[in-house]
């Protein structure tokens, strides 16, 4: 891997200041240039890492300190004068410089800040010591993931790798976007090519006005509770608070940090036994519903994913653009990106009903520790009339008591009255979690003491947000009507 390190701060512009001035604009010195030392020094992988240094971007002692095995080089990053910005290097890390690259300043800006007056590009002496890093073949891995996934980023980085290449990169660009050079985030991409950062996979982030909100998507399905080195690496990783529930119903965590700030949620629950329990506990709208989608013709069963479930699925996303009085997220949604969430969902049981051979409704149950979790569940609406939901939950319960499955979960309550009804008719009641946010940064602990880490419908008492929600319902279907009339 070849790392030329010219800007040292995570901000262009902290970096534009610093390397005109000189002056440390704030505590993050080189923190991504750290962040993949780190994930360097963690991998199992055999990696040889090149850091080319600028005469602004030396290394500190933390650094150096990461940089301190076999796994890594130092080298400079020549800007105007190849021997004196060598010496100065060696000087001030204590390593003998073996490699030089060449800082490319082509814009003018660029020339203006690192002061290259005279030419383009230094003059490299004839009798220079140091051997020139561009003799071997590179490929810049953060221009691949600006314009790849990281799936495909990955594909192509091995086969840069089986040819030989060297992985070129920018530690600016780990996480965020370059709009004018072209350079997009690979931490996604580096990890997997490390096989690093594991307990990481899971973790999804939500931008929110001025700060980044992480939590764990399995959080439902198995207990989180965060240590103190996953915290910390969440915060080199630029995120500001961390949200995670307390699964209260399997499991208690026993003196929380202070420093975790606890506040109220709560989910649709129902604690399974046996199907004819159920049955006979729930009311006898809800059995008469069952049989009425068994006499109109609807029989469900487990389906392993297929082509056929995938097309189905498909179809039933893309049968209309409002669901339950509001936008549905899914419509539109092509074949292919439905086929291969199919087919990599994974800890999981598929769920059909099918009226004549036609996928009616489907629902997708998720597996976890002690629970199963209810992600979807969906019909055609030219199916409503037979109640087919009703035969889907009555089968995700038939599936969850073979398996020995304690709990099954349906998401929240609270925020949809009629599918509130839905869930309690079917045997599901609220039952009460305790969320906590745990702050990382300065921005994060100013976002939890003003208030603005929860969600605007999670802090808005019941009396006050259901009569705001079928204005929130009108507004969600015109968006999207609004949306579809401009595509076409």
């Amino acid at each position: 891997m070849r790392l030329d390190i010219d800007y040292p701060y995570t901000s262009r512009v902290k970096s534009f200041i610093y390397t005109a001035t000189g002056l440390r604009v704030s505590n993050d010195y080189l923190k991504n240039s750290k962040t993949i030392a780190k994930m360097i020094n963690e991998s199992p992988c055999q990696v040889e890492a090149h850091w080319f240094f600028t005469s602004k971007t030396i290394p500190d002692e933390e650094l150096l300190a990461l940089l301190n095995n076999d796994k890594h080089d130092v080298g400079i990053h020549i800007v105007n004068y190849p021997e004196k910005e060598t010496r100065f290097l060696e000087a001030a890390t204590g390593r003998k410089i073996t490699y030089y690259t060449i800082h490319g300043t082509a814009r003018l800006l660029g020339r203006i800040i690192w002061r290259r007056w005279k030419t383009k590009r230094p003059i490299i002496p004839s009798d220079f010591k140091v051997q020139s890093f561009h003799q071997f073949k590179t490929n810049s891995l953060d221009v691949v993931c600006h314009t790849h996934t990281v799936k495909r980023s990955i594909e192509l980085a091995k086969e840069y790798a089986a040819e030989g290449h060297v992985l070129h990169f920018h530690p600016i660009w780990l996480f965020q976007r370059g709009k004018i050079n072209h350079r997009g985030p690979f931490y996604e991409t580096l990890r997997r090519i490390l096989k690093v950062d594991k307990e990481l996979e899971t973790i999804a982030v939500k931008k929110k006005l001025f700060f980044k909100v992480a939590s764990d998507t399995d959080e439902y399905a198995r207990d989180v509770i965060p240590t103190s080195d996953f915290i910390e690496k969440l915060g080199e990783r630029g995120i500001d608070i961390f949200t995670f529930i307390e699964r209260k119903w399997c499991n208690t965590i026993f003196n929380p940090s202070e420093a975790w700030l606890k506040t109220e949620d709560n989910i649709a629950l129902f604690q399974v036994t046996t199907y004819d329990e159920w049955w006979q506990n729930v009311g006898k709208k809800t059995r008469n519903m069952v049989r009425k989608a068994e006499k109109t013709g609807v029989t469900t069963e487990v389906v392993e994913p297929n082509e056929k479930l995938a097309e189905g699925i498909w179809k039933i996303f893309n049968e209309t653009p409002i669901r339950q009085e509001r936008a549905y997220p899914h419509y539109g949604v092509s074949l292919q990106t439905t086929t291969r969430s199919v087919f990599s969902a994974q800890n999981c049981t598929f769920i059909g009903a099918f009226f004549q051979d036609e996928l009616a409704g489907f629902t997708q149950l998720i597996h976890g520790d002690k629970i199963s979790i209810i992600t979807q569940i969906l019909a055609l609406q030219k199916h409503l009339d037979k109640a087919v939901n009703n035969a889907l939950i009555a089968k995700a319960v038939e599936v969850c008591a073979t398996k020995k499955i304690g709990w099954l979960m349906y998401g929240r309550m609270g925020n949809h009255p009629a599918l509130d009804k839905f869930k309690q008719s079917n045997g599901f009641s609220r039952f009460p979690v305790t969320r906590y946010y745990v702050p990382i940064t300065k921005k994060g602990r100013i976002a939890v003491k003003i208030g603005l880490h929860r969600e605007i419908k999670d802090v808005l008492p019941q009396p006050i947000k259901y009569p705001l929600i079928p204005i929130y319902n009108w507004i969600s279907r015109n968006k999207m009507r609004i949306k579809l009339r401009l595509a076409s």
